[in-house]
């Protein structure tokens, strides 16, 4: 009997090979004994095909899954995205969306969790002392999808009527304006800071730097700094510290081993998480989970790479340190510890080494000497 069901999936391009590379890690420390693997389609073929990325089958195989590990899926602007798209389907007002970002908002997986850890030995660390990790606000912000182009007449009358400063755009054609909104909540807010709080308490963080840009983004910013200040109170443990957006993306590489936790809103946190990702070794290392309460995602933060599927040529690394996240979050703490650690032994010896690490080890190369190491462990 299975204790867990897990949507497995693998997407686009390399996200094959990478989510094989885990499930092989998987297998060996023993976890696939217990859990019974859905697969589902996801990505940008069902776009072209089915004109839905994200098709209501794997939906339904999400609510009967526990939690989901996930690959990497191609995405487009809008017209090469119509442009691909079955002659079928063109012409029917379908636009191409994200599906790991509708995943997030029906889901309402609101903590995007970002480790970005500096392991001993790897050739690509700008430091061997960063142990830092990101949250990032999750379904709201500039990626909350409400946008126009052309602006339809009603929403730029309403913008003319409410904002002194909207009124200089008034001269132009509504065909030449486009508008993406940046909406906060005071709930959404308020639980992805509670949510990065709690985890500093329990990881022994001693502070927690919001990454904002309230000098300038007033209300949407500002909304967040008045809020940390506010829960901040409950955690005398804690010391908050808030910095720009800008000053934060120097500071990570002048100073990146004096912060601990770092919490933002969307947009801002997918463009620091990387930053972070790649003084750790780059986007071969970087996993994130996506977590709501009762549902989770998890997934390296690289693309589908398309220049490089079928060559068996990536680092998995990334997507399996993802796998040990969902058996954290799965309360599977002693498999999480022993995959973590064969993978941190694995790049201290430095004997498996794949291209971006300056060696020619295979993706399934590098699943063989992490389970290798599990094995002996």
């Amino acid at each position: 009997m299975s204790n867990y069901k897990i949507c497995v999936l693998p997407g686009d391009g390399i996200g094959v090979d990478v989510v094989d590379a885990a499930i092989k890690v998987l297998d060996t420390v023993g976890f696939s004994n217990q859990v019974e693997y859905l697969y589902g389609d996801i990505g940008w073929e069902f776009w072209k095909t089915e004109g839905n990325p994200l098709p209501d089958r794997t939906i339904d195989l999400l609510k009967e899954s526990n939690c989901a590990l996930f690959g990497a899926i191609t995405s487009k602007p809008k017209e090469e995205a119509d442009a691909e798209l079955d002659p079928r389907f063109k012409n029917k007002g379908l636009i191409y969306f994200s599906p790991i970002v509708k995943l997030r908002q029906l889901f309402d997986l609101y903590i995007n969790l970002r480790p970005c850890k500096a392991y001993l030995g790897n050739p690509l660390n700008y430091r061997d002392d960063i142990d830092l990790v990101v949250f990032r606000e999750n379904t709201e912000g500039l990626y909350s999808g409400v946008e126009w182009h052309p602006v339809p007449e009603a929403v730029m009358k309403a913008f003319i009527e409410n904002h002194p400063r909207a009124k200089r755009f008034g001269d132009f054609a509504l065909e030449d304006l486009a508008i993406s909104t940046r909406i906060f909540t005071r709930k959404g807010v308020k639980r992805i800071l509670k949510a990065s709080m709690e985890y500093a308490n329990e990881f022994g963080y001693k502070t927690v730097t919001v990454v904002e840009k309230p000098n300038v983004i007033r209300e949407t910013s500002g909304l967040m700094v008045r809020e940390a200040r506010t829960l901040i109170k409950n955690y005398p443990s804690l010391e908050l510290w808030e910095t720009n957006i800008d000053a934060m993306a120097m500071w990570l590489i002048k100073n990146p081993q004096d912060y601990g936790l770092l919490v933002t809103s969307n947009m801002f946190g997918d463009i620091i998480s990387d930053e972070a990702a790649q003084l750790v070794g780059g986007l071969g290392f970087a996993r994130s989970g996506n977590i709501g309460d009762n549902m989770a995602v998890f997934e390296p933060t690289h693309g589908s790479a398309p220049k490089y599927v079928g060559q068996n040529k990536v680092n998995p690394i990334a997507t399996i340190l993802a796998a040990k996240m969902m058996l954290d979050w799965l309360n599977e703490k002693e498999m999480a510890q022993q995959v973590e650690q064969a993978v941190a032994e694995v790049i201290k010896e430095g004997n498996a080494r794949t291209y971006d690490m300056g060696g020619n080890t295979s993706t399934t190369g590098m699943a063989d000497a992490i389970c290798s190491r599990i094995e002996k462990s």
